[in-house]
């Protein structure tokens, strides 16, 4: 009998059958993660100036971004509406006003 156990062993090796379960939760794993996060904007569009202000738009999901040209680097949230990044960005960017030949910030 432990022949036989022992020829079946060395013939072929049995398949294995837990990599599907893995598979599937993997998947599953990442659509969740995906439904939650969203898009992870890993492609954006060149600067594109319009009223003043620079932006980037992410090419998967079309989000926008301003972009400040003097540092060459995107900042504040992701939006799709260009109005709403602007309106908050005037409304978080510090105003300055002139006294003489001086600037002060308000």
């Amino acid at each position: 009998m432990t022949e036989a156990v022992e020829h079946q062993a060395v013939g072929k090796p049995k398949k294995s059958s837990w990599w599907w379960p893995g598979v599937v939760a993997t998947s599953l794993a990442g659509a969740a993660v995906m439904a939650i996060r969203g898009c992870w904007h890993g492609k954006m569009s060149w600067p594109i100036a319009v009223q003043g202000y620079s932006y980037q738009v992410c090419l998967s999901c079309g989000a926008k971004r301003l972009f400040d040209e003097n540092t060459f680097s995107a900042y504040g949230p992701f939006r799709n509406d260009l109005n709403e990044l602007i309106a908050r960005d005037n409304f978080t960017r510090p105003r300055s006003y002139l006294v003489g030949d001086q600037q002060h910030l308000l």
